[in-house]
């Protein structure tokens, strides 16, 4: 694993060199060194995560919190499925250009507007990590639908981003200000989502957003970013279900359990 970020590192220094000044620099550098490489193959393995983590049930706490009806869902899915594993957790709402930020446990750390990719697709182009940012149209900067494993990892510059898809080369860092034209600070004040749809790929956020909430979280243990789909369902996407209706089958369940033969013997035990 360590031969193939080193490998994929080597790839990013080469194409950063030709890299635009609105991007430069934080789509090059691979994974931090800080995580473990006990902690980065944990991140990469679902199957090592479910191992080692205890199992999460009920629901996601918004507190005053406004979210989308799929954003609930999703992350009461998770916390009802253990999805997460026990790591904290990100979710992404492309549409609504929103990203919630949670602790292992589901309760809300924080939420903020964020810049997107300019193209409303749920999936990367193939192999358009490796390509210069001069050679990729407007549709095909897209920030890819998905469940990622998420570790920070530095730029060129030495500066923190969030890495979660490196082959993709999409990170969630810092809103980004050197190109004064795409006015990228301002489009995260504002009081709609039109205008968020902006970058190449990567996921811009306020710098007290990141510093306070993103950073923080991920420092230790790395993470699991949620980037809630466009083009198809959330069913699609994750494999998630309803926490209502599951629910009610589960009542429903071991009501047709009770009402059995076997089930009224294993009750008078």
């Amino acid at each position: 694993m360590n031969k193939a970020f080193g490998l994929g590192v080597i790839a990013a220094c080469l194409v950063s060199i030709q890299v635009s000044a609105t991007e430069a620099g934080v789509r090059t550098a691979g994974p931090d060194s800080s995580v473990s490489g006990h902690e980065a193959a944990a991140l990469s393995n679902p199957v090592a995560m479910q191992s080692t983590a205890p199992r999460q049930t009920g629901r996601a706490h918004f507190a005053q919190e406004t979210a989308s009806a799929d954003a609930r869902r999703t992350a009461d899915w998770i916390i009802d499925s253990g999805d997460n594993h026990h790591w904290p957790f990100l979710i992404v709402d492309k549409e609504n250009a929103r990203i919630f930020a949670f602790d292992a446990n589901g309760r809300i750390q924080g939420t903020t507007a964020a810049l997107l990719g300019m193209a409303r697709v749920d999936d990367s182009t193939p192999g358009i990590g490796q390509r210069k940012l001069s050679t990729i149209r407007p549709d095909e900067r897209t920030t890819p639908a998905g469940r990622f494993a998420a570790t920070l990892g530095r730029n060129l510059q030495g500066k923190e981003i969030l890495w979660i898809d490196y082959d993709a080369a999409i990170s969630l860092h810092r809103v980004i200000t050197g190109n004064p034209g795409e006015r990228r600070a301002e489009r995260l004040r504002s009081s709609t989502i039109a205008d968020n749809r902006i970058s190449y790929g990567c996921i811009n956020v306020p710098v007290s957003f990141y510093e306070n909430i993103v950073s923080p979280a991920f420092r230790k243990t790395g993470g699991i970013v949620y980037v809630l789909p466009e083009a198809r369902s959330t069913h699609e996407t994750f494999g998630s279900y309803d926490v209502d209706e599951r629910a009610l089958q589960r009542l429903a369940s071991a009501a047709a359990v009770n009402k059995s033969p076997v089930g009224r013997i294993i009750k008078l035990r």
